[in-house]
């Protein structure tokens, strides 16, 4: 659990959290974790930004509706709707744990290892922004922000993941701009004390921060503590600084740069690796901030090697300048440099289209497969609520007008007249469909992602949400049945029912493994068990996903047209066969994987 830092007995304590990471090349970085204040800050600006495309899109969109008819309502559903679920977590995975908020409040998401997020993390933490929106607005999100020791909500929980400040890296030294070349080896020893140079060196750095009075008024006190011992200057006060700080620094950079064997102190040695190493840090600054942009995919594949060597070599610098006591500003920086490194070089995704489609070929149905008994109960638990509200319907029909909504009672009471005039169930007109598909598709991934993330709460909100859909389609069955029906019901339900059903199971799985790893985590601890199986969690929805995109046509498009019950029904036996391909590739997934290595089972 990390703790405030210890500060000398003359300062106040500081309070901030912090997390050490040791990288590959052991060395120790302490990232400051973001409080709520900043990270709040940073929701309120993405929200906005979020806010502005949605009206952006509903205005372009109606604009448009006079040439796109449908498809602009089409927009208008779709479009805000990818926008909402979409936008923290493709920011997130694609611009290396950075919103637009976050990048201009010096916020980044990083994983509890300080490596990069991965797509996979981005989704798991963004999804459980609902679970952390309740109650409305953030109230649970924002409590374990405050009190919990990473300032962890539940998505970071599940992802394994905190948001660290990542303030952006000042230059080292370079204040004075371009200095003269000068040669290290025809000149002697330092003419300044180790103190008075690291005077002059902050004064150069903080050049371009400093009012042009105060500017001045340091200069003139510099000049006048060393000004004496170069009588020859006859320059302006910081025109003669920066010549001397030239100066200095080549001396440095020779073979007495330690102004002799008995002036070595450790201070001495910090400012000679500054002097000698202060280029070379620039330099790899304006290379992390140009990778930092795009990820390593910046680079051409002969930059690749030299961004590694010039990381291991900042990291090596930066073990050094604090064994030696270098001053605080250089360390900062240079701890900078090296975090900006280890996030871009050991990032364990890339983001390429042979990666996607890999992932959704082979790793959701493998996931799927994986936590078959979870999706069995999940099954389960929908197919015994739905025979519950089928009976207590056949029992009690006079209860449908309490507990079954307006529209389904009036279908039921129109579909005899309907069945006479040769429709079905819900048809609609040919120029609805597209806007019918849309808001059935985003209904539908909003209700199962919902029930993914309600599942945190030891997997009581996903049995609830799949309890009730069981219940009211059990219900709706029975009442339908009691018109005589039910054939007229399930002709519509046929043709994207088997998708869509097993999507809900799929859904309902993946949260109930989040409440599992809270209540029986096994060998590992909660908090590990609860990330590995978030991890599986997400390949689950993402599968889900796909299950929904594809049964929400179906019922747009298909179910509500006036299509023969045998085209409805060779749609149903090609999703089933659909799902079982799937599911049985997915099985050889798993079972290759198996044979490489011991991946959790439930």
């Amino acid at each position: 659990m990390p703790e405030p830092r210890p500060t000398p007995s003359h300062l106040p304590p500081d309070f901030r959290l912090r997390l050490e990471v040791e990288t590959p090349e052991h060395v120790v970085i302490d990232y400051e974790l973001a409080g709520l204040g900043s990270r709040s800050l940073a929701a309120v600006v993405d929200h906005g930004i979020l806010a502005l495309l949605v009206i952006a899109v509903v205005l372009v969109s109606g604009s448009l509706a006079r040439w796109l008819g449908s498809l602009s309502f089409v927009m208008m559903i779709v479009v805000p709707f990818a926008l909402v679920w979409g936008y923290f977590a493709l920011f997130e995975g694609l611009r290396l744990g950075q919103t637009p908020g976050k990048r201009l409040l010096g916020l980044r998401v990083v994983r509890d290892t300080g490596h990069a997020i991965t797509m996979r993390e981005a989704m798991a933490r963004n999804l459980l922004r609902f679970a952390d929106f309740l109650p409305p607005p953030y109230l649970l999100g924002m409590i374990l922000i405050a009190f919990h020791p990473r300032a962890k909500r539940l998505g970071d929980l599940v992802a394994g993941t905190v948001v660290i400040r990542d303030q952006p890296m000042e230059p080292l030294g370079a204040g004075f701009g371009e200095m003269r070349a000068r040669s290290a080896e025809s000149l002697g020893p330092p003419q300044l004390a180790d103190q008075e140079f690291q005077l002059l060196r902050e004064f150069a750095e903080r050049l371009g921060e400093l009012d042009p009075e105060v500017r001045a008024r340091f200069a003139a006190r510099l000049v006048a503590a060393f000004g004496e011992r170069f009588p020859t200057r006859g320059q302006v006060d910081v025109t003669f600084l920066a010549d001397v700080y030239a100066d200095e620094v080549a001396r440095r950079q020779g073979r007495h740069g330690a102004r002799g064997q008995s002036a070595i102190t450790t201070q001495s040695v910090a400012e000679r690796l500054i002097a000698r190493k202060g280029l070379r840090w620039r330099e790899f600054g304006v290379l992390a901030e140009r990778v930092g942009e795009t990820g390593l995919e910046a680079l051409e594949a002969s930059e690749l090697p030299d961004f590694a060597a010039r990381y291991r070599e900042v990291a090596s610098d930066f073990a050094r300048a604090r064994t030696y006591g270098a001053d605080p500003r250089t360390v900062l920086r240079l701890e900078r440099l090296v975090a900006a490194g280890h996030n871009l070089l050991y990032r364990d995704e890339r983001h390429t289209w042979t990666r996607t489609v890999r992932f959704l070929v082979d790793e959701c149905p493998a996931a799927v497969v994986r936590s078959g008994r979870v999706v069995g109960i999940a099954f389960l638990v929908f197919a015994l609520s739905a025979l519950g509200g089928y009976g207590l319907l056949r029992e009690q029909p006079e209860i449908a007008e309490e507990v079954l909504p307006a529209v389904m009672l009036q279908r039921a009471a129109a579909g005899a007249e309907e069945l006479k005039q040769g429709r079905g169930y819900a048809q609609a007109e040919a120029g609805s469909r597209p806007m019918i598909a849309a808001s059935i598709i985003t209904n539908n991934l909003g209700v199962s992602f919902a029930c993914f993330a309600t599942g945190i709460f030891l997997g009581v909100g996903s049995f609830l949400a799949l309890a009730f859909n069981g219940l009211m389609l059990g219900a709706f069955s029975g009442h339908f049945r009691n018109h005589e029906l039910l054939a007229y019901l399930w002709t519509f339900v046929a043709g994207h029912g088997v998708l869509e059903l097993f999507a809900i199971f799929v859904a309902a799985a993946a949260g109930f493994l989040l409440g599992s790893a809270l209540i029986v985590p096994g060998d590992l601890s909660r908090r590990d068990a609860l990330v590995l199986r978030g991890r599986r969690a997400v390949p689950m929805i993402t599968f889900t996903i796909v299950l929904l995109l594809i049964a929400g046509t179906v019922e747009g498009f298909v179910s509500t047209s006036g299509a023969p019950v045998a085209v409805r029904l060779t749609i149903t036996i090609m999703s089933a066969l659909f799902l079982i391909v799937y599911l049985r590739h997915g099985a050889r997934v798993a079972q290759r994987a198996s044979t490489q290595g011991s991946p959790e089972t439930d």
